[in-house]
């Protein structure tokens, strides 16, 4: 009794001397543990994207191939350019690359995606139209003039994507390091994807192993995380966008197809992502979602493309106003 008394007595000094060793260490400088969510040891491994003196812009028109007739088709993402992304989720054909391709720019889409390396939960589902895919995805480029966003899975197919203006690492490959390194090398816009099991530091540590190597055209994509809810494919974390924000100066945007799994969803979480901050959406869009070889459930059509279109504009003019409040 006495024991268990003297325990409960002690236990608050416990608690304190342990919160004093974790967070504020004697000999540690307290710029780096003051008011963060990591922790000193975490906060401390983040010494180049919590840098704010600079605003990472990536002008994808300035790693375009031959294929940009005028110059104008040019897409911008960071330091206030807001960019949408659009396209199947796969490849699948030369008619279907071509009618959304041509639908989501009449929509305002500013850089196409469609994959056509494609890592499947199960070996016996669609793995994606490989190198066939990408020479249709670049007639669609040479077609509309939309940059191109395309899935690497392996570093052995890198040779596919010299006409492959943003290279997509997604969510299983975000803690592949060996991947990660020889991207470094490379100097094309690298957009790396959340995994769905990772914390934000991770994914921070993540994108520095591509600008270590040297490349520091890194942009962040939110497309949702595991959780105990099964409502959803996926839980959409948008306060991962004011967050990245505050500890990185790399562009964000957000997955909501990959991150709900629901057509019906896109277009809510798409428009809380605009008011979270978000700098660009990324929307699997299909001309035939119910035909659709990978993800029909989560694609929507052009014409619903192109009405969440403009109420993103909507919303974003809204938002500059609320923050001149």
């Amino acid at each position: 009794m006495r024991r268990s008394v003297l325990l409960l007595l002690l236990l608050p000094l416990l608690a304190t001397a342990q919160d004093e060793w974790e967070w504020a260490p004697a000999d540690y400088p307290p710029m780096y543990y003051k008011e963060t969510p990591f922790g000193y040891e975490k906060l401390d491994s983040l010494p180049v994207v919590t840098l704010r003196d600079t605003v990472y812009i990536a002008d994808i028109d300035a790693f375009l191939g031959s294929y940009v007739g005028d110059g104008t088709n040019t897409a911008k993402i960071g330091g206030g350019h807001f960019v949408m992304i659009a396209g199947p989720c796969s490849v699948e054909s030369e008619e279907q690359i071509l009618e959304v391709a041509q639908k989501v720019k009449e929509s305002g889409a500013h850089i196409l995606r469609g994959g056509a390396f494609k890592p499947r939960t199960s070996p016996y589902s669609f793995q994606g139209m490989e190198g066939e895919g990408i020479d249709l995805l670049v007639k669609a480029k040479k077609v509309t003039g939309l940059p191109l966003i395309s899935e690497i899975m392996d570093i052995s197919q890198l040779h596919y994507f010299d006409e492959i203006d943003v290279i997509q690492v997604g969510a299983r490959n975000m803690q592949n390091f060996l991947l990660l390194k020889e991207l470094g090398k490379t100097d094309k816009p690298i957009l790396l994807k959340r995994g769905f099991a990772n914390t934000i530091q991770e994914w921070l540590m993540s994108a520095e192993y591509i600008m270590s190597r040297g490349n520091k055209k890194v942009i962040l994509c939110e497309r949702g995380i595991r959780t105990i809810e099964q409502a959803t494919r996926n839980t959409l974390d948008l306060s991962a966008i004011p967050v990245i924000k505050e500890f990185s100066h790399l562009p964000i945007v957000v997955d909501p197809s990959h991150a709900t799994g629901y057509a019906k969803y896109v277009k809510p979480m798409s428009l809380a992502a605009v008011a979270a901050g978000a700098d660009g959406l990324m929307i699997e869009v299909h001309n035939d979602p119910c035909a659709a070889l990978c993800d029909g459930p989560q694609s929507i059509t052009p014409d619903a493309f192109d009405k969440l279109a403009r109420s993103v504009e909507i919303i974003r003019g809204g938002m500059k106003q609320a923050q001149k409040l």
